[in-house]
């Protein structure tokens, strides 16, 4: 059986929809395991852009087999969007091809507006949400209330959804923010989710299945390993488990289904992030305008789904060996290393000093980083136009040595190296 888990390595936004639709070439099956539409995976394949938030990228690959698995949350009007949009560029979304397990969750107007109400309740406390109620839907999940996609098939679900709406408006109400109209929200809701009743399916079984009779499994993971429940920058973080271990409980495999598994981590060249939180290595002024781009170019360093501008930062090797660790990567897997070209020197932080200490792990995981200061090595850089290289020899020198550098701090091979946008600017080592 094979088992390969796509990971992010650093605070999502990493490159992932690309390394996965590149990978899913030789997969039989995609999965999605964790997380709703607050992720956003954009693919270019030729002219075609596609800018996908719920549906695995892989689906574009014609052999494929799309899987949305019960670690889930489902908002109905999002993904037929996503469906629509990719019938119209010609992609095969027949229900033979994309299946949703039973057991994900649904994300509702209610938990939208619950988003929204309790992040403006935070004031100059925000975390930067979404606002896709992705946070209230693992809260119902949790809470043993929520409504999943198997709800969909039930004689009384009407009924759920108009009194999970009536009790939002309660708190709604408690938070001074407007309440919805439960019977126009009711019929529109129906609505959107009749028509993805036929893509139900028993995903965990066919899976195991799957693996047990050899075929290829590639799990795709949403946001990064800093925005893990768990392990990342709490409270700055997603809903969600978003490593490695995750692929397993969020598809319903078992243990030993990663038993020979490659768990490939991807991270940029330089560090980004969105919204609050700790960022060590974070630039300003033009250093940080030339990483971040315009936005003129969905290459650009802005939010496939919020629009919003991303911190930028030198790339961290601190926390990158810390993802390494609690993802147990096998692989790296570096993008977006042309965006360095034509800069004179390159920053990599190696080490952080806190009170005056020089450390090279994270001191109490990864929710102590507001008190690291970043400890940097610096490398010389180039100048030459890379997106058009296929072979290690043909790297710049300056460039394979700050690849090998990155290895080494990581203390992890890189199997990949994106150059661009583009399928075929890719360097496999």
């Amino acid at each position: 059986m094979s088992l390969n888990i796509i990971i992010g390595a650093q605070w999502g936004d990493e490159g992932k929809g690309r390394i996965v639709d590149y990978l899913a070439a030789g997969a039989d099956f995609v999965a999605r395991y964790n997380g709703g539409d607050n992720a956003g995976h954009t693919v270019n394949v030729g002219s075609k852009i596609f800018k996908l938030h719920l549906v695995p990228s892989g689906i574009v690959h014609p052999h494929t087999t799309a899987v949305m698995g019960n670690g889930m949350v489902i908002h109905p009007r999002t993904l037929i969007e996503e469906m629509t949009a990719l019938r119209a560029a010609g992609v095969s979304i027949a229900p033979q091809r994309l299946r949703i397990s039973p057991a994900a969750h649904l994300i509702t107007p209610a938990h939208r507006a619950l988003d929204n109400a309790n992040e403006a309740a935070r004031g100059k406390g925000k975390i930067g949400t979404t606002g896709r109620g992705i946070g209230p839907a693992y809260m119902d999940k949790a809470a043993r209330r929520g409504l999943r996609m198997a709800d969909l098939l039930t004689p009384d679900f009407r009924e759920r959804l108009q009194a999970h709406l009536l009790e939002a408006n309660r708190t709604l109400g408690l938070l001074a923010a407007p309440e919805l109209e439960v019977e126009a929200e009711v019929e529109s809701y129906l609505n959107q989710t009749s028509r993805l009743a036929l893509y139900i399916h028993d995903t965990a079984t066919e899976l195991a299945l799957a693996l047990k009779q050899g075929q290829s499994v590639l799990a795709e993971g949403a946001q990064g390993t800093l925005l893990d429940i768990d392990h990342g920058t709490y409270p700055f973080v997603t809903s969600s488990s978003t490593v490695a271990p995750a692929a397993l409980t969020g598809l319903g495999l078992g243990i030993t289904a990663a038993r020979d598994a490659r768990v490939m981590g991807v991270t940029k060249a330089f560090q980004t992030r969105v919204g609050s939180g700790p960022l060590p290595t974070e630039i300003k002024g033009k250093s940080a305008e030339r990483l971040r781009g315009t936005g003129a170019n969905p290459w650009d360093e802005f939010g496939t789904t919020t629009g919003r501008p991303r911190r930028v930062g030198w790339l961290d090797g601190v926390l990158l060996r810390y993802a390494v660790r609690v993802n147990g990567m096998t692989d790296l897997l570096i993008t977006k290393l042309d965006i360095l070209s034509g800069m004179g020197k390159i920053k990599l932080c190696s080490g952080y000093t806190v009170n005056n200490t020089l450390v090279h792990d994270l001191p109490g995981g990864a929710d102590g980083l507001a008190a690291c200061a970043p400890v940097y090595e610096e490398l010389p850089g180039w100048t030459e136009d890379i997106t058009r290289v296929r072979r290690w020899k043909d790297l710049p020198k300056n460039a394979q040595n700050y690849l090998e550098k990155i290895s080494s701090l990581a203390e992890t091979p890189i199997k990949l190296v994106s150059l661009g946008p583009e399928r075929e600017q890719i360097l496999e080592l």
